[in-house]
């Protein structure tokens, strides 16, 4: 009977810790293509020092050594496969934002602003903000 228990007990926390980690966006993100809707890259999101960051870990198209030739300062002409392009987003009720995304294809850094929606644990909204107010929201979909 211990024994049983004790199994139950190990499943019941795996599946509480499974679901705790898919109401996150900590993980690796598959990133979808506006104008074509094929994958693009693989991102890694997660924490450092109480901020979210995200890496570029895999490059899905047919152009995996592709550097970011627009990019400004230490990132130019750099690998976009390993490159961080989300930093420094903070915390606030759920959503990460005050932090900045960089678009590899072109250079530009955008605001950024991430969340999940409720009850859509493997859907990534992540939004890029122009200066000027006007934003693009992508849906990047958790990798299993």
């Amino acid at each position: 009977m211990k024994y049983f228990l004790s199994i139950v007990c190990l499943s019941l926390l795996c599946t509480i810790g499974t679901l705790q980690a898919q109401t996150n966006p900590f993980g690796v993100w598959k990133s979808i293509d506006d104008k074509t809707g094929e994958a693009k890259s693989n991102v890694e999101v997660y924490q450092k020092n109480g901020k979210l960051y995200g890496k570029v870990i895999k490059i899905l198209t047919d152009k995996p050594n592709a550097k970011c030739d627009d990019c400004k300062g230490d990132k130019k002409d750099q690998p976009v496969q390993g490159m961080v392009i989300i930093e420094g987003l903070q915390e606030a009720e759920g959503t990460w934002k005050n932090g900045t995304i960089l678009d590899p294809e072109n250079g530009n850094v955008y605001g950024c602003v991430i969340w999940l929606e409720e009850g859509k644990p493997n859907e990534l909204k992540v939004r890029g903000k122009h200066w000027t107010g006007l934003y693009r929201t992508q849906t990047w979909y958790r990798v299993k």
